[in-house]
C-alpha cells in the first residue's frame, strides 16, 4: 500500500463516518479500529503514518508478531477474535488496550483467574450474539445484562467497557438493523454501569451501525484496500 492509497482510504472512511455520525448527533463520537488481520505490518505502518492509531487483530499470534515488528510505534492494539482458553496467558502478556470478544461467563471466569495470577487487569467488551446465528460467538441477548452484572461482581480483574456485536449475516438490511438495535438497547440498559463502547459495524454495514447508535466500528477491507 502506498501513502497515497492509505491517505485516500482513511479520508474516504472518515468522510463517511462523519456524515453518519452527524446524522445521529454532532455530539456522537465514533472510534475507528482498523482490522489488520489480512494485512501486513507495512500496511499498518503506512496507515499509522497518515493518522490511523487503533488496529485490531483476531489471532493472538498475529497480534504478537505485528506488535513486535511495529514496537517503535505507540499503536493502540485491540484483540477482536475468538479467544481460546489456551491462548489467554499469551494475550495477557501482549496487554491489548481492549478485548472485544468476551463471549461467555465461563471465558470471563477463566480470564479473570489468569489475570489474578499475573496481577494484571484487562479491559473487555461483552460479545452479544444479537443475530441468534449458530456460527457466531456471544451471549444470548436475553442473558446479556445478567452476565454483564455477574462479570462486574465476580471478575475484579476484568474492566468491562461495554458491548460488542457482529451484524446479522444477511442481505436483508432490516435483519442487520434489528441485530444492531437489540445490542444498542442492551448498551442503554447498562447505563448505570457507565459502559463506554457500543461496538457494532464493519466495512459492509458501519453506516447502518452508526445510525443505530454504534460508537466504535471495526473496519478492515475499507481501510486496507489497494
Amino acid at each position: 500500500m502506498t501513502k497515497d492509497i492509505a491517505t485516500r482510504n482513511l479520508n474516504d472512511l472518515i468522510t463517511k463516518v462523519e456524515a453518519a455520525r452527524l446524522r445521529v448527533s454532532e455530539h456522537h463520537i465514533v472510534k475507528i479500529v482498523g482490522i489488520s488481520k489480512y494485512s501486513t505490518s507495512g500496511d499498518i505502518k503506512m496507515l499509522y503514518s497518515v493518522g490511523q492509531r487503533a488496529f485490531g487483530e483476531n489471532k493472538v499470534q498475529d497480534l504478537k508478531d505485528k506488535s513486535e515488528v511495529l514496537d517503535e510505534f505507540p499503536i493502540e492494539w485491540h484483540f477482536v477474535g475468538t479467544l481460546q482458553k489456551n491462548k489467554i496467558n499469551n494475550l495477557i502478556d501482549l496487554n491489548p488496550v481492549l478485548v472485544h470478544s468476551l463471549d461467555s461467563l465461563e471465558l470471563a471466569n477463566e480470564l479473570n483467574k489468569k489475570l489474578e495470577i499475573k496481577n494484571k487487569k484487562m479491559s473487555c467488551l461483552l460479545q452479544i450474539n444479537s443475530s441468534y446465528e449458530d456460527t457466531k460467538s456471544g451471549v444470548d441477548p436475553k442473558d446479556a445484562i445478567n452476565i454483564y452484572k455477574q462479570i462486574l461482581e465476580t471478575c475484579p480483574n476484568i474492566t468491562l467497557k461495554g458491548v460488542m456485536t457482529i451484524g446479522a449475516n444477511s442481505e436483508d438490511e432490516a435483519k442487520i438493523k434489528e441485530s444492531f438495535i437489540i445490542t444498542k438497547k442492551i448498551f442503554d440498559d447498562l447505563k448505570e454501569f457507565n459502559p463506554m463502547y457500543c461496538s457494532m459495524g464493519m466495512s459492509g454495514d458501519f453506516e447502518l451501525a452508526i445510525a443505530c447508535g454504534s460508537n466504535l466500528i471495526r473496519v478492515g477491507s475499507t481501510l486496507f484496500k489497494n
